[in-house]
């Protein structure tokens, strides 16, 4: 029997936990810890790498929330999911999203979700549009 001690949270979340602490700090670019698995290592420095550019594409799509007022979760989350669709293409779109949105259900509000899943949709079609011919109106936000 595994106890909650003994699992270990996934490079997601792990890079998650980095990009927010970076994001709360004022920093564009989060501190690498030399211990964290290589994936969860990748996405911090991706995402800091290509800050800018996330923000510009996720404020192209949102149309209530502008990304320096998204709750800081939630904005980690969306950059984080945003570099992933358009830099690790090896990752299939509906993982990217499903996880993405696994991540605001843990850390973010009740209502997280359903907005990550709706901004990520938006993004989805413009980033990968061969994966993503389903995608016609997704949720507002």
């Amino acid at each position: 029997m595994t106890t909650p001690e003994q699992v270990r949270p996934e490079p997601r979340d792990l890079a998650l936990i980095a990009l927010y602490e970076a994001d709360q700090r004022g920093m564009v670019q989060a501190e690498i810890d030399t211990g964290l698995p290589v994936k969860a290592a990748r996405l911090i420095r991706g995402v800091g790498d290509h800050l800018g550019e996330l923000d510009r594409s996720i404020d192209g799509v949102s149309t209530r929330w502008r990304v320096a007022r998204m709750p800081p979760v939630d904005r980690c989350i969306l950059r984080l999911g945003l570099y992933e669709l358009r830099f690790e293409q090896r990752t299939p779109m509906a993982v990217v999203v499903s996880e993405a949105v696994r991540l605001a259900k843990v850390y973010s509000t009740e209502r997280s979700g359903a907005f990550v899943n709706g901004i990520l949709a938006k993004l989805a079609a413009v980033e990968r549009p061969d994966e993503a011919p389903h995608i016609g109106n997704p949720a507002s936000s």
